[in-house]
């Protein structure tokens, strides 16, 4: 893997965050972030990048102290889109990201309690749906939903990434299938959960997501 600027410091955080959450130091963590990056680099990602994980780590660093344990966040957000498939069904891609998890985590010698809550963190990605005073899982989702709430710019690169992720379903399709992933996000009761975040991203985002559905269910030539 070709070590760019933006690789070696997106390692020396892995190295941090696997040490922090109880990694042995020998063997070195290196390889095996070295082996997670390369699942972010996949050539049939578009929006689901280094720069998503990038961006999803530095919601956690920024608001680390609204969370429990954000080393073990921090982790989970390195897994959460690992194993990412544009043409699973359902939450497989999800579980496929706790499964890895559990097993590399695991051979770095993280304690079995801290794998299992980086496994559970994971998981909730699939529906972002996190219980009352789940701080931990709060921070998570909040940081991998927070691009919903970018400026409409911002915004629209990033539903025109997600649309040429799923290039191979035809346009009726995919019309149908992010409707109901997007009508499914405004049906949250809030779509972020920790109060700093939720009072700046709310609004906004739920702007930004009604106006992509409304795009989508006028049909493509209004939307055009």
């Amino acid at each position: 893997m070709r070590q760019t600027r933006a690789v070696v410091d997106l390692l020396e955080r892995w190295r941090a965050a696997a040490r922090d959450a109880g990694a042995r130091p020998d063997p070195d963590p290196s390889r095996a972030g070295e082996s997670v990056l390369a699942r972010w680099r996949e050539p049939h990602r578009r929006y689901h990048t280094l720069a998503h994980l990038t961006a999803v780590l530095d919601v956690v660093d920024q608001h680390a102290d609204l969370a429990g344990r954000p080393d073990v966040v921090r982790l989970a957000a390195w897994f959460h889109d690992a194993v990412y498939d544009p043409r699973a069904v359902g939450d497989a891609n999800e579980r496929d990201s706790a499964a890895l998890a559990e097993s590399v985590l695991t051979g770095l010698g993280v304690p079995a309690p801290t794998v299992a809550e980086v496994r559970r963190l994971v998981l909730l990605t699939a529906g972002h749906t996190v219980a009352p005073g789940d701080r931990d899982g709060a921070l998570l989702c909040d940081a991998d939903l927070a691009v919903l709430a970018g400026p409409p710019a911002s915004y629209e690169r990033y539903a025109t990434a997600i649309r040429q992720e799923y290039a191979h379903v035809p346009e009726p399709a995919f019309r149908a299938g992010r409707a109901a992933v997007l009508t499914g996000l405004l049906a949250l009761p809030t779509l972020f959960r920790l109060p700093p975040l939720a009072n700046r991203w709310e609004e906004p985002a739920r702007d930004n997501v009604r106006r992509e559905l409304a795009a989508l269910t006028a049909g493509p030539a209004a939307a055009g």
